[in-house]
């Protein structure tokens, strides 16, 4: 995996120990019960809880209400799920690449994703710390010989959208959130389902796409692909759409790197070319390759169907992430 911000782990930096001791002070965390369709509150499930992740079962005493998230698409997750992290894992940069969930500025953070400081994230006296299998093995026993951790993989190329729908289920069961995490799963679908209505009227249907997104290194530009086993892919699929880009991605997020003159792979004229930037990192697709021959003669250049979706769309993240890019790949298209 490219070490870029858009990466599923970011590069690594320690945070400040002066600082955490700080917002350890401030820590508190909440679950809010989700009210019905009447207004009032629903009594949260109560008493033991098991759920099962990716090393086997975690058992706690009663849902979970005071969580740290190592992970931005989890932490997007529960907040979607109406819990407020008492920690997470780079929370500056959250709020940069994951707007559709905004994690309040006060949260404590407990380092970097990919090194989270385990002595952080025990002050915070936490019932449950949730992470991706991309943390290594060794710092995930090590936090959990602490307190209990969930651990799940960031996606899964075989199936990116049912495991987007078991990460909910199970965050859900683990915080006593069940109902809430129907309500979100069931406000994507409808989301679909008015997606690929919005294409139909507009004679999209099973329209050619790719989406992307790309950095440079020393004045080289790697473009990044994202196959249907990727997690936007997968939304794609979903609405109906016909990825141009089927190959080469990882197992685990289905990525695939390629170099501009790799596009040239894209043959059918008629391709769409979506792709995400950040206005804190450059555009390389305006920028570098402005006046690459390569990049100019690309069909989808030449057509001016080469369209950026709005910036804080987390690329590997939950149904809220995933709904906003229905909405920015359904806008691209039609």
């Amino acid at each position: 995996m490219s070490p870029h911000p858009r990466s599923p782990r970011r590069p690594l930096v320690k945070a400040a120990a002066a600082a955490l001791a700080v917002l350890f002070a401030s820590a508190c965390g909440t679950t809010e019960a989700p009210a019905d369709a009447a207004g009032t509150t629903s009594a949260k499930p109560s008493g033991p809880v098991t759920v099962t992740d990716e090393r086997g079962e975690v058992r706690l005493p009663a849902p979970a209400a005071k969580v740290v998230s190592l992970e931005w698409g989890l932490t997007e997750n529960l907040l979607a799920l109406g819990v407020q992290p008492i920690g997470a894992a780079d929370v500056k940069n959250y709020n940069v690449y994951d707007k559709v969930a905004p994690l309040p500025e006060s949260t404590p953070d407990v380092g970097t994703r990919g090194e989270p400081s385990t002595d952080a994230i025990v002050a915070l006296h936490p019932d449950l710390v949730v992470t991706t299998t991309d943390l290594p093995e060794n710092v995930i026993a090590q936090i959990a010989g602490k307190v209990p951790v969930l651990a799940l993989k960031g996606s899964d190329s075989d199936d990116p959208i049912g495991y987007l729908r078991r990460t909910v289920t199970t965050l859900a069961e683990a915080t006593g959130t069940q109902q809430q995490g129907g309500k979100l799963l069931a406000d994507f679908d409808a989301k679909v389902a008015d997606g690929k209505d919005k294409l139909a009227k507009a004679g999209k249907t099973g329209a050619p796409f790719t989406m992307a997104d790309g950095y440079a290194t020393s004045g080289t530009v790697t473009v990044r692909m994202y196959t249907p086993g990727s997690f936007l892919g997968g939304v794609a699929k979903e609405l109906g759409l016909a990825n141009q880009w089927t190959g080469g991605g990882d197992k685990t997020y289905g990525l695939a790197s390629t170099d501009v003159e790799g596009l040239t792979k894209i043959t059918d004229p008629a391709t769409t070319f979506v792709y995400a930037a950040s206005d804190s990192e450059g555009d390389v697709f305006k920028k570098d390759l402005a006046d690459n021959a390569v990049w100019k003669q690309q069909a989808f250049v030449k057509a001016g169907h080469v369209h950026r979706i709005p910036d804080g769309i987390w690329m590997f993240g939950g149904p809220k992430s995933a709904s906003a890019y229905v909405d920015a790949v359904v806008d691209a298209l039609s």
